[in-house]
């Protein structure tokens, strides 16, 4: 626990200066404010915040080749579902100007890349806007995604273990992302390597119900042998 007044005079600054570090401190989720001073986390309540914009600037090549190859699968006049993330984010913006194609999304960051190709038919599940992840979720947009039928889903997760499956970090997510497992001929998932042996709160899948899995050469040997035995086509960029 820290008080305003003694970081003043220890770092010789303005009571201003101090509440305004202390307040960027705070949007990072690394203290809590309480008055005349700060509180810092400890590390277990930091480790599991998730923003989407936070993770647009981590591993960025890794997730624009994943969405530079995971492209190469849409073919014309399929219909498509883009999972939230900052991976299908990349896939979005790769998606091909010329081909015609049927997109099903419900997060903002996707949508807006989707809007831009001009050969795109949106559909779009609206709801509750959830600024961590972009999505916006309700019940009428679960059941639109029931009643659409795609050729392909792109799927993203927090986490992918062995034998805890494949997780997320909000419950927000989960309905959503059952539900485009259900609604899809072929289930690809789209992570960096760095998701492999972690796990999150949110179980919604196994390895097994995915026909594909998209990642990058970070990938653990152990985990490129435990989906290839399982018969599940494995994609390294």
């Amino acid at each position: 626990m820290v008080n305003i007044r003694e970081l003043t005079k220890k770092f010789d600054v303005s009571e201003m200066t101090i509440r305004r570090d202390l307040n960027l401190l705070a949007a990072e989720n690394l203290i809590d404010l309480i008055p005349g001073g700060a509180m810092l986390k400890r590390p277990e309540e930091t480790e599991s915040r998730y923003l989407v914009t936070k993770e647009e600037s981590v591993r960025t090549i890794e997730k624009l080749k994943i969405g530079q190859r995971a492209v190469t699968l849409v073919e014309p006049n399929e219909t498509i579902i883009l999972d939230i993330g900052s991976t299908t984010e990349y896939l979005a913006k790769f998606l091909r100007e010329d081909a015609p194609i049927t997109v099903l999304c419900y997060s903002l960051n996707a949508l807006v890349e989707v809007y831009k190709k001009k050969n795109c038919a949106i559909i779009f599940a609206g709801g509750y806007y959830h600024p961590q992840t972009m999505m916006f979720e309700s019940a009428e947009g679960i059941e639109l995604i029931k009643h659409t039928r795609a050729d392909k889903a792109f799927v993203s997760a927090a986490g992918i273990h062995d034998e805890l499956g494949v997780t997320t970090v909000y419950p927000h997510e989960l309905q959503a992302k059952k539900t485009i497992l259900s609604s899809a001929r072929n289930r690809i998932l789209v992570v960096d390597s760095s998701k492999f042996g972690n796990t999150k709160s949110v179980y919604f899948a196994d390895i097994a119900d995915f026909q594909t899995i998209i990642t990058d050469s970070g990938i653990p040997d152990k985990y490129a042998a435990f989906i290839r035995e399982r018969g599940i086509e494995l994609i390294v960029v």
